[in-house]
């Protein structure tokens, strides 16, 4: 699903927060504010954006309902001297459901449940008790896509490492990978964006964080 959007999409992975940091499942945890490094990685985001838009530019501006997301995007605007209160959130962008093991430090589950990350793609091998697999993120972000392919021109979303790989995937007409039953796009660092125009993507800024683990 490339989309008919004229207009180029920027994708964004939020800052690193209190829970990378950590170590701990985060998901689709409501706020895990961000680090120091986390702000950093924002401010970097907002000065790459700056760079290639300029100031006040036109561009929508979408988050995930996460707080994580909203802080990163709250940086990024005032480098662009956009209005963080104009953003528009949808809980359809947040990340992964996490069920059982919301919370929880990956060393303790990978004692647990040895096998349970794939370490190749930085994915999950099966879905966490009670939470959500990538089929189901796919089917609510294509709803997303389906319902705002009318916005207007340039548009910037913040979002996850996971939702937005399987978003990325989507936009960019990826085939599904078997055993996550979803389109995946690369792993990207925490901080990092994509430009996606046309069902081609590049990517326009590489963030300093972690990558290759939920956030």
């Amino acid at each position: 699903m490339a989309g008919n959007r004229k207009g180029r999409d920027f994708i964004a992975r939020h800052g690193e927060t209190v829970f990378n940091a950590a170590r701990r499942m985060q998901g689709d945890h409501p706020h895990t504010p961000l680090t120091r490094a986390g702000f950093a990685q924002a401010d970097a985001m907002g000065a790459a954006l700056r760079e290639i838009l300029g100031p006040k530019p036109k561009l929508t501006l979408w988050s995930s309902s996460a707080g994580r997301a909203l802080q990163t995007l709250a940086v990024v605007a005032e480098h662009l001297e956009l209005d963080w209160h104009q953003a528009k959130t949808d809980d359809r962008l947040v990340e992964i459901g996490m069920g059982e093991w919301s919370g929880r430090y990956y060393a303790d589950l990978l004692e647990e449940a040895p096998g349970f990350l794939d370490f190749e793609h930085g994915l999950y091998t099966r879905p966490p008790p009670g939470g959500e697999w990538y089929d189901a993120i796919a089917m609510r972000v294509s709803g997303w896509l389906a319902d705002t392919d009318d916005d207007p021109g340039d548009r910037l979303v913040i979002m996850h490492g996971m939702s937005s790989r399987i978003l990325r995937g989507v936009m960019t007409a990826r085939d599904a990978m078997p055993q996550f039953g979803a389109p995946v796009a690369p792993d990207l660092p925490q901080g990092s964006i994509v430009r996606i125009e046309q069902g081609v993507e590049t990517v326009v800024h590489r963030g300093s964080g972690r990558g290759a683990a939920p956030a």
